[in-house]
């Protein structure tokens, strides 16, 4: 037999009854969801920042930077809504490596999911209840987010993941803003067919129960860059594909057509520093057109307490182990730039 049940785990409702939200986490959850959502539904002008480690790695190095993020956060919460990055399980190209928190609660310890799913619930609500600030977090198992469903802001669905009927419907039960990203390839009909399913509703098979759901109507796209058939990177941050975006949102009948630039991945080529020249041309773009400020409403950005990263056994504390990132001194300068220019 190809697959071992090692062991069953525990449901989403016995973690959260062992982990609780409060009340009070409840209420504050709320009107930072709908904050977010105004800015995607251009009721708000604000412009949103989710930015934040490309891998949440470490409980203690990833609350030091959202305690610092909440202080930035502070400062321009009248021009930004800033979401903080903590990626608690991580998409492998070819399934080797680091998978995240959710695998791998230590990154140099075996396996161990019973005591993942513990650790990202715990984090998330540190970063709720300790930092004042509500998370994004990368859907990458579908059936998983039940762990986290009442305390995540946002959610994004990677460019391998796009494609997945799986993802897309579950996409379409959420009530909080979903992001799509393009796929690998770069192709916006994928990535737009991706939010129409999921701002629809649909009947289907969710952990062992049928389900219908309501439609998503703040699921929009996210650019972050493809690659060619060759394997070299082509961005689609530049004002042409910005309009080329635009006028094929136009053609559709989606609602709240909005617009994330992821400025890593693929549209930096993964060179972590370029982040901070893509941003500035993003906001260039803004300023130049009336249609791409409508069209574009925030950015998606890697960064941490030091910059670039290490390997999986690195000992640098606050360095990414997955892609690098920009360092913190760099991050505050570029937080300030954004909420100078947007």
């Amino acid at each position: 037999m190809g697959m071992t049940i090692n062991c069953p785990l525990p449901g989403p409702e016995e973690i959260k009854s062992d982990y609780p939200l409060t009340d009070e986490l409840k209420a504050f959850k709320l009107a930072r969801d709908n904050e977010v959502k105004d800015v995607l539904s251009g009721r708000s002008d604000k412009f949103l920042v989710i930015i934040g480690p490309c891998s949440a790695d470490r409980e203690d190095s990833v609350l030091d930077y959202v305690s610092r993020l909440a202080k930035v956060a502070e400062k321009f919460k009248d021009r930004l809504v800033i979401i903080p990055r903590v990626y608690t399980n991580k998409p492998r190209t070819t399934g080797e490596g680091y998978k995240g928190m959710l695998h791998q609660p230590r990154p140099s310890d075996a396996p161990d999911l019973k005591a993942g799913i513990i650790a990202i619930r715990r984090l998330h609500l540190k970063v709720m209840d300790e930092c004042r600030l509500t998370s994004a977090d990368e859907m990458l198992y579908p059936e998983n987010r039940s762990y986290l469903d009442d305390l995540l802001s946002y959610e994004a669905i990677g460019a391998r993941s796009v494609e997945d009927q799986q993802h897309r419907l579950t996409a379409s039960g959420m009530d909080i803003p979903v992001g799509m990203k393009n796929p690998t390839s770069g192709d916006f009909t994928v990535m737009l067919n991706s939010v129409y399913a999921a701002q629809h509703p649909h009947n289907f098979i969710y952990r062992g129960c049928d389900v219908t759901t309501d439609g998503n109507e703040y699921a929009h796209v996210i650019l972050r860059g493809g690659v060619d058939k060759y394997g070299a990177g082509i961005p689609n941050y530049h004002f042409e594909d910005l309009i080329r975006l635009h006028d094929m949102y136009e053609k559709t009948e989606l609602k709240n057509k909005a617009a994330i630039i992821d400025v890593n991945h693929s549209n930096s080529g993964k060179r972590y520093k370029e982040q901070i020249r893509i941003v500035g041309e993003v906001l260039h773009s803004r300023k130049c057109s009336e249609t791409i400020n409508n069209l574009v409403k925030g950015f998606m950005i890697e960064s941490y307490i030091e910059e670039g990263s290490q390997p999986v056994n690195g000992e640098v504390y606050g360095k990414s182990i997955t892609d690098p990132c920009i360092g913190w001194d760099d991050t505050e300068k570029l937080i300030g730039m954004i909420a100078d220019k947007c």
